[in-house]
C-alpha cells in the first residue's frame, strides 16, 4: 500500500470526523473499504459509548433498572449504527476526495464472482 499512514494523533482526529491529507488517501481507502472495516467502523461507534452509558449505574435503586436503561439507548445504538454503515462509507469517501462507489466494492465484486461461477456451473459463460 502506497501514501503514509496517519500518526496518532491524526489518527485520533480521523476518528473525530477530520480529514486526511491527500497522501494518506490509500490508507483512508483500505480503512474504509479494505478488510475488517465493518468492524473497525463497529468499534469506533459502539464502545466509546460504553463509559456514557455505564454512568446510568450510578442512579440509586435496583441494577436491573440502570441496566434497562443501558440497553434502552444501546440496543438502537447499534441497530442504527449497522444500518447507516453505507452512508458512512460513503461519506467519509466523498469527503476525502474518493469515489463514492468504492463504499461497497468488495460486495461487487464478490456478486460478480458468484454470478460467474452460477454462470460457468450451468452453462452460459
Amino acid at each position: 500500500m502506497s501514501g503514509s499512514t496517519p500518526n496518532l494523533w491524526q489518527r485520533v482526529r480521523y476518528i473525530g470526523g477530520a480529514t486526511l491529507p491527500p497522501s494518506m488517501r490509500d490508507w483512508v481507502l483500505n480503512d474504509l473499504t479494505g478488510p475488517g472495516a465493518a468492524r473497525r467502523y463497529l468499534m469506533r461507534f459502539l464502545i466509546p459509548m460504553i463509559p456514557v452509558l455505564c454512568l446510568f449505574l450510578l442512579i440509586p435503586g435496583p441494577l436491573w433498572i440502570g441496566l434497562s436503561m443501558m440497553a434502552l439507548l444501546y440496543l438502537p445504538l447499534i441497530y442504527f449504527t449497522i444500518a447507516l454503515m453505507y452512508v458512512y462509507r460513503r461519506h467519509r469517501l466523498i469527503k476525502h476526495g474518493l469515489d463514492p462507489a468504492l463504499a461497497d466494492i468488495r460486495e461487487r465484486e464478490r456478486g460478480a464472482a458468484e454470478r460467474a461461477a452460477y454462470e460457468q456451473r450451468h452453462g452460459r459463460g
